[in-house]
């Protein structure tokens, strides 16, 4: 197959590289659309504040027929380049039919965008930030994805490691089984926790107090994420997207935030109900009923997902996790969830997946970012 290369440059070409994964994908009960308009915020350099420390550019395959066939981008993430002391290129946004040559062809490009820049090596998929879907699905491909996740049929694994890619690091995800009742000593540790270290979980009464919480929030998910892979830190313009992004869609059943006697947050955890199915049947558009689907998922639901969750590094073995789920566990349980997702966390992230030793889970998805050297 004679494959031709064509990069993004009008925001007519941007829309085709953001809705080819709904066709490649049209007939998959797994698939979840991300919406168009949140992804062209996110692939747009004057709406996206991620673009004031990267540089991108994004290509579409096609083939004899003009047809496109595959996506990819190139990215550089100059803050985290820095903060690891490497010059990398990152790809993402890859989807491909099942022709290696495809694949080849868009794997090129960002090789020669990193050869370009200087670089030691690609590695991917990653998104400019954390806040981006990242990695290659290698087991799961019989579930949903979470809304912030992403799905991709079994050859894109074998395909890229053809091409000589190896494993750089590996998320993984769990299905959780709620209770019927959260076990009463599930409370009463968390009361002793709250009085040993003088504590207090945060009442809030509307998304407006959020607000007053949200710069400490943000400042103690860039200390405790630091070392996480692919975080470069999030800037006070990022910051002020993600408020306006998350802050409406919470409810605030399922936010928790810890304060110590200096009322400093030193820990909190944000849940939201899935709204993967929600997602499929609004087919990647708001309008003009995606917004009521949305709405009513949030509304009344089966699943949560786990959004976001940090601990100050001071407090972190002393259970402030059981002041976090015994708030949010009781509000799962009233509210009638009877399964929780989490979203993707890094393999050795095992104080993250021991909040679960107590329940009935399952490890049911995993991804997996991949380097080379050029």
């Amino acid at each position: 197959m004679k494959i031709t290369i064509k990069e993004i440059t009008s925001k007519n070409d941007l829309k085709k590289f953001i809705k080819f994964p709904n066709k490649l994908y049209k007939k998959n009960n797994f698939y979840v659309p991300p919406l168009i308009s949140a992804e062209l915020e996110t692939l747009s350099k004057d709406k996206n504040p991620a673009f004031d420390f990267c540089e991108a550019k994004y290509w579409l395959a096609y083939n004899e027929s003009n047809t496109i066939v595959g996506r990819i981008a190139g990215i550089i993430n100059h803050k985290y380049n820095k903060k690891v002391g490497k010059q990398l290129v990152r790809f993402g946004w890859l989807d491909f039919i099942e022709d290696i040559d495809v694949l080849k062809a868009l794997i090129q490009e960002v090789v020669k965008f990193a050869n370009e820049k200087g670089a030691a090596g690609i590695h991917g998929p990653l998104g400019f930030s954390e806040f981006d879907a990242s990695g290659i699905l290698i087991e799961g491909f019989d579930e949903i994805p979470t809304a912030y996740g992403k799905y991709n049929y079994p050859y894109y694994s074998q395909m890229i490691e053809q091409l000589g890619f190896e494993k750089e690091v590996d998320w993984v995800e769990f299905r959780v089984t709620v209770p019927d009742k959260i076990p009463v000593r599930y409370s009463q540790i968390a009361r002793s926790i709250a009085d040993r270290y003088k504590l207090q979980s945060v009442k809030l009464k509307s998304k407006k107090e959020v607000l007053n919480y949200a710069d400490q929030i943000f400042q103690l998910l860039n200390k405790e994420y630091e070392s996480i892979h692919g975080f470069s830190g999030l800037t006070p313009n990022q910051i002020d997207a993600l408020k306006k992004q998350f802050i409406p869609l919470l409810r605030l059943k399922f936010v928790s935030i810890i304060l110590n006697a200096e009322n400093n947050v030193i820990g909190f955890g944000i849940c939201l109900p899935s709204l993967s199915k929600a997602l499929q049947k609004c087919r990647g558009r708001l309008f003009p009923f995606g917004f009521l689907h949305i709405q009513k998922a949030l509304r009344v639901n089966d699943t949560i997902d786990t959004l976001l969750i940090a601990i100050h590094s001071d407090y972190r073995n002393k259970g402030v996790n059981a002041l976090i789920f015994n708030h949010i566990g009781s509000a799962i349980v009233s509210e009638g969830i009877k399964y929780i997702e989490t979203t993707r966390e890094l393999e050795h992230n095992l104080s993250a997946q021991n909040l679960w030793d107590k329940l009935e889970n399952r490890q049911h998805k995993r991804s997996r970012c991949y380097f080379k050297t050029i």
